[in-house]
């Protein structure tokens, strides 16, 4: 089974990045940024961890306000560097673990946790800020990731107890996922600062040391505070400190400090600390109770004949394919595929396999390879086929033969809209 080994906190101010990348590790005014994360390094280099949870916020760089969630998780295989507007740093994309996420967003469902889940997205300073400090990366990282980004810039946020919760069940989806994995928390964010408004600038180190005692010996105080609490004390966007109370919330109730340390240079509290778990293994019988649990909601769907729920295992293998049939409802992009097929499959990056299931629009083998039913309806009214020749096809039925199992056997149609393609059966 997977165990969580122990936790990192850190701040993700860019800054700590803007450090490193620039080489400023023997500047006095940088150089307190390079000593705390020593003892950071040399834990990840002991303990070796194999995947580590990433707690992080986004700063509106690859989520924006047209759909933003309390709680998404990266259920991707790779994440490469956002560019935030300056260009990306020079670092390289960063593995997912992706089985490992599948089964922990299962499980945080099942908990009645509504999430959301993310593919093919970069992921900006929240992230690599801090984790370009935590260990070597060239010419790879030593280390899997699965990213967890807490919406905390559009009210309303997750409170603090819900963050805490999560962290609790965060805890029953590692320790159920069946792989011996080492797994290390990383809670990003804070500790004071304010960076909009007349009151932008402002720290308060007095509430920084205490918010440190209160995390290591008593989060629940902590999970009781409301967001304008955090703010009074540690300035609005400081309160984006819930995020450590996911890490806390999946680790035992007593923990054992091995580090901390605490610098203000300019407009961030930048703060480390590592804590040991020192948790007991599970009773007998709670891991086989947890995944009956997950796995109550699809019990019996698979053994339904001719039927492949769309779950986040097939949309990860397919994400590529499913993503290449989405962009046809850009005219421009379809216009293409109607005109240079072989130039748009190659543009996309799809396999043989891929490519031969679109070209024989074989659509009862592009469901059962992953794609999801209502990327065929797109590429049916593209390529000027109705749904109901999809259904009958995916059936092994000619269109005439399904077409006298519906109750209007004269009713053919689709979603394609005022396109000038003429639809030959439609006439």
């Amino acid at each position: 089974m997977a165990r969580i080994i122990g936790a990192i906190a850190t701040s993700h101010t860019p800054t700590i990045g803007f450090a490193l990348d620039q080489k400023k590790e023997n500047d006095p005014v940088w150089a307190p940024i390079f000593e705390a994360f020593q003892p950071v390094q040399r834990w990840i280099a002991e303990q070796k961890p194999d995947v580590l949870f990433f707690v992080y916020n986004d700063h509106v760089t690859s989520f924006f306000f047209d759909h933003y969630s309390a709680f998404a998780l990266g259920v991707g295989e790779s994440y490469p560097v956002a560019d935030e507007g300056g260009g990306a740093r020079d670092l390289p994309p960063v593995a997912g673990h992706s089985a490992l996420a599948r089964h922990i967003g299962q499980s945080l469902v099942a908990d009645e946790f509504d999430m959301s889940f993310f593919q093919d997205k970069a992921l900006d300073h929240g992230c690599f800020s801090p984790l370009s400090m935590l260990c070597p990366h060239t010419p790879t990282w030593p280390v899997q990731i699965v990213p967890l980004q807490v919406g905390v810039l559009q009210f309303p946020v997750p409170s603090a107890r819900r963050c805490y919760k999560l962290g609790q069940a965060l805890r029953r989806a590692i320790e159920s996922y069946p792989e011996d994995l080492k797994v290390a928390l990383v809670a990003t964010g804070g500790l004071s600062h304010q960076v909009h408004g007349e009151r932008a600038g402002f720290n308060n180190p007095e509430w920084d040391q205490r918010f440190l005692d209160l995390i290591e010996n008593d989060p629940e105080r902590l999970a009781d505070m409301t967001q304008a609490e955090f703010a009074t004390l540690g300035g609005m966007e400081g309160a984006e400190v819930i995020m450590w109370l996911v890490m806390r919330g999946a680790m035992s109730a007593r923990v054992r400090k091995v580090h901390q340390s605490y610098y203000l240079p300019s407009m961030t509290g930048i703060a480390t600390a590592i804590y040991e778990n020192q948790a007991s293994a599970p009773v007998q019988g709670e891991v086989e109770r947890h995944r009956a649990h997950m796995a109550t909601q699809l019990q019996g769907a698979g053994a339904l004949a001719g039927t492949y729920p769309f779950d986040l295992a097939r949309s990860v293998k397919a994400y590529r394919l499913n993503r290449f049939l989405h962009d046809l409802i850009d005219p421009a992009v379809r216009e293409r595929f109607l005109q240079d097929p072989e130039g748009a499959f190659e543009a996309a990056a799809l396999t043989p396999q891929e490519r031969e299931l679109v070209r024989q629009r074989d659509w009862r083998g592009l469901i059962h390879y992953g794609v999801i039913f209502f990327m065929l309806e797109k590429l049916g009214a593209v390529v000027g086929v109705s749904n109901l020749h999809i259904y009958a096809a995916m059936r092994g039925q000619t269109l005439e033969a399904f077409m006298q199992t519906r109750n209007a056997p004269g009713a053919l149609y689709s979603v394609a809209g005022k396109s000038d393609q003429k639809l030959e059966w439609n006439r």
